[in-house]
């Protein structure tokens, strides 16, 4: 059978998933519901830079925001945002959208396949019947469904979606197979068959669990260690000569991942009535770290006998992690606010970030490198390689006499600062 493949949603995974898949199977279709996205893909150009835009003009892949389009396909690939709400809590919308753009073009014996971060269960129990109401159809019986959770780690170009083993479920033998077939032409590194779509989901909830948890106890960790006072890099470095010792760090979780999907467990486990503890304590302290560097800050700024409002501090970095455009869930801007409550206006500049992006989702303004001038205090939020390049003298000269650099996640060598200031870092 020639399968013809829709991807639904073409963010940071959609896209690369698109892309391999058009290679196996020509007729492959990739829809969004932005008309500026489809359109900037449809003239070869790709704002996260997760793709090469040469491959991207060359590929045999059809782009559409028209979802009469898909009439045809035989197996979507759903890999639209699964973000939190307000309260923390998972916001299936997009989800929702996803099942009811495909719901009417779903035809029998089609297979959807989602790899959106989802709480156990939600594949079967939440997306089926959607898409049952929508098609007219039955679930497991017209059509199937499956399961494979995103791995894609963005700006990493070591572990890109052909170098990663690829999870696979299906609600039965033959949903599980076809999947696995699909998959199989695109990824080297192997498939992985999980025994059901449950177990799958729960695998990539658990993964950044884990992480979180981790990066968690690194960050309390620092916390102690300020309090004591000694830097926390080098109490890593002199623990990690221990073979066994796990390498985190401690720094800001933001993401559209590891600060997110902890939450979805979480919710689960309440609606079957546990009360997660040790997870939603990892969440706690990292949701907390943007505060804590804002305060440290203004305690630099006392320190140094400058006033607090109205001082002159600089963000250097507003994306999520170091060289990729991705904004989203950036726990910088915890930072920005934080200082604004004690009446200081940051001066904020990336150079990966899309200005008016940044200005829709967060409401700042990102200004020139130039105006990084006579600061009384610098804080290096997100070290991209354009910053680290510089070096900490390039950066300590934005800084006036007796000022201070924050180094958030210790990326600069700290004999390299210029001596007057008062340098800190996580």
């Amino acid at each position: 059978m020639q399968e013809r493949i829709a991807v639904v949603g073409l963010g940071y995974v959609g896209l690369p998933v698109a892309l391999a898949l058009s290679r196996q199977y020509p007729d492959t279709v990739g829809f969004d519901i932005s008309r500026s996205r489809v359109a900037a893909l449809q003239e070869g150009r790709d704002a996260t830079g997760e793709v090469n835009e040469g491959d991207l003009q060359q590929a045999p892949l059809t782009f559409t925001s028209h979802s009469p389009d898909l009439a045809g396909c035989t197996v979507f690939v759903v890999t639209v945002p699964t973000p939190l709400d307000g309260n923390r809590q998972p916001d299936l919308e997009p989800l929702r959208r996803a099942c009811q753009t495909i719901g009417p073009v779903l035809s029998r014996g089609a297979l959807v396949v989602f790899e959106s971060t989802v709480y156990p269960g939600a594949t079967e129990e939440f997306c089926g019947p959607i898409l049952a109401e929508y098609s007219g159809l039955r679930a497991g019986t017209d059509f199937k469904l499956g399961y494979s959770p995103e791995r894609i780690n963005p700006g990493d170009r070591e572990h890109t979606l052909s170098r990663i083993v690829k999870v696979v479920s299906g609600q039965d033998e033959d949903a599980l197979e076809r999947t696995a077939g699909i998959y199989g032409g695109i990824i080297e590194a192997g498939i992985h068959r999980a025994p059901d779509i449950k177990t799958a989901e729960a695998a990539k909830v658990i993964e950044n669990t884990q992480r979180d948890l981790n990066i968690a106890l690194m960050n309390e960790l620092a916390l102690i260690f300020d309090r004591i006072g000694v830097r926390t890099k080098d109490v890593l470095a002199a623990a990690g000569t221990k073979w066994n010792f796990l390498p985190f760090s401690p720094g800001l979780v933001g993401g559209h991942c590891i600060g997110v999907d902890p939450y979805y467990l979480t919710a689960k486990a309440e609606s079957l009535g546990y009360h997660p503890q040790v997870i939603l304590a990892g969440r706690h302290i990292n949701d907390g770290m943007g505060t804590y560097v804002a305060q440290r800050t203004v305690k630099l700024l006392i320190e140094a006998d400058r006033r607090v409002r109205q001082s002159r501090v600089g963000v250097l970095g507003i994306t999520f992690k170091e060289d990729v455009p991705d904004i989203r869930n950036s726990r910088v801007p915890d930072i920005i606010r934080e200082l604004r409550d004690f009446g200081i206006e940051p001066i904020i500049h990336d150079p990966w970030a899309d200005p008016g992006e940044v200005a829709d989702e967060y409401d700042f303004e990102l200004a020139g490198i130039e105006k990084m001038r006579e600061l009384d205090a610098l804080i290096l939020a997100v070290p991209h390689r354009a910053y680290n390049e510089r070096g900490a003298d390039a950066l300590s000269d934005r800084i006036s006499e007796g000022g201070a650099l924050v180094d958030l996640k210790a990326s600069l060598d700290p004999g390299e600062v210029r001596s007057d200031l008062r340098y800190w870092s996580l």
